[in-house]
């Protein structure tokens, strides 16, 4: 079964383990190469970011692109010294999970609710957020099911509006939740038994869990495990 085998992908990849902040931090690289960090929030166990990286052909590291969680900030050019960042009256699309769904937020689209259409399109596997006015158009996939190789339902989609905002909202299936259970029942066992090295450091910096600066001596939170 797919989401068995996504599941000891996990499972077998190489983990690097922080508490900090109030934030649970997970590195993971895997055998090809990958690597992927994610944070959770130590109360309620939620999933605040995941980033994904892959090697290019040539092998050089590529950039961190993030899946979920804040966009990074971006730009769109240079003057000088000072950096011409994108207007910020874009919209702006991030995904923002629960525990019971994967949630999308769109800001800066000021249009009213009924002038919005949220679809699934099962045959190319993603969703599509279009206006009747058609000044905003968007296609997105949904990684997880895609990786679990699981099908989407349309009953499973509805989006709200509010406050310049749309909130697009899919409830994962039963697959995706106990796979998701399980994880983190795995990652808990990961508790800052270990002293972390100073590859834990490095992967955690790179990922952006905290900056350069901040390199420290060995922390008793870390844990750097197989």
């Amino acid at each position: 079964m797919a989401v068995q085998s996504w599941f000891d992908l996990l499972k077998s990849s190489k983990k690097t383990a922080l508490i900090s902040d109030g934030k649970r931090k997970v590195h993971f690289l895997f055998t090809d190469g990958k690597e992927m960090a994610e944070e959770y929030d130590l109360n309620t166990d939620e999933l605040i970011s995941r980033r994904w990286r892959h090697k290019s052909t040539l092998g050089a590291q590529g950039q961190w692109q993030v899946e979920v969680g804040e966009p990074f900030a971006t730009t769109v050019g240079s003057l000088d010294s000072e950096v011409i960042k994108e207007n910020c009256s874009n919209p702006v699309f991030m995904r923002k999970d629960t525990k019971t769904s994967f949630q999308w937020r769109i800001r800066n689209l000021p249009f009213p609710k009924d002038a919005f259409s949220v679809t699934v399109e099962p045959s190319e596997r993603c969703c599509i957020i279009k206006t009747t006015n058609k000044k905003y158009y968007k296609k997105f996939s949904i990684p997880d099911l895609d990786r679990s190789q699981l099908p989407l339902d349309s009953s499973s989609l509805s989006f709200t509006h509010a406050s310049n905002t749309l909130i697009v909202t899919y409830k994962k299936p039963k697959e995706i939740l106990n796979l998701e259970q399980e994880l983190l029942n795995e990652l808990k066992k990961l508790k800052g038994t270990d002293e972390g090295d100073i590859n834990c450091k490095t992967h955690l910096r790179s990922s952006g869990f905290y900056p350069n600066k901040f390199l420290l001596p060995r922390s008793p939170n870390a844990a750097n495990i197989n």
